[in-house]
């Protein structure tokens, strides 16, 4: 009775199926993503130069020109994950370091109060710690991987062999 439980379970669930699936969609979520921020970039680029035949405003070109860097690293991410499957941790720190400067060069630094200069400063030496760190991090996590996968389904075809040869 059991066997037959479990046997009927795995057959509802394909959980290579499923996860198959997913990934297709994800990748379908990323590759829109991808779209329109290439697009939004196309935009920001376009009105960049549509500025300059105006008088130039130093800190809007400014702006303009991280802005359209922030969008490529993030294009650039998007592309690196949809090849690898996996997220570039230095890569999403650099974003983050140029996004915050970013914000400072627009609103200046003697605008901003003091408590936000130090949770800035405090912020970007986090993020400068984790490039940092991040060789010997992926080093030690290289060593904790586990190797070898174990298909579930194995694992039931052996405990109900095990159950008929009575061990």
């Amino acid at each position: 009775m059991p066997k037959r439980i479990i046997t009927q379970l795995n057959s509802w669930f394909h959980r290579d199926k499923i996860v198959s699936n997913l990934e297709f969609f994800q990748d379908i979520i990323i590759i829109s993503l991808c779209m329109g921020l290439f697009c939004v970039m196309l935009i920001r680029l376009a009105d960049m130069f549509l500025s300059f035949l105006h008088p130039l405003d130093l800190r809007e070109v400014t702006s303009d020109i991280l802005f359209i860097l922030i969008l490529v690293e993030l294009f650039r991410l998007l592309i690196d994950y949809l090849q690898t499957q996996k997220i570039s941790v230095g890569a999403a720190a650099e974003i983050t370091i140029v996004s915050a400067l970013r914000e400072v060069i627009i609103r200046g630094v003697l605008e901003i109060p003091r408590d936000q200069i130090l949770g800035i400063s405090i912020f970007l030496l986090v993020l400068l710690g984790i490039l940092i760190a991040l060789p010997w991090i992926s080093q030690f996590f290289e060593h904790v991987r586990i190797t070898e996968y174990k298909n579930p389904q194995d694992s039931i075809e052996t405990l109900s062999s095990d159950s008929i040869n009575g061990n």
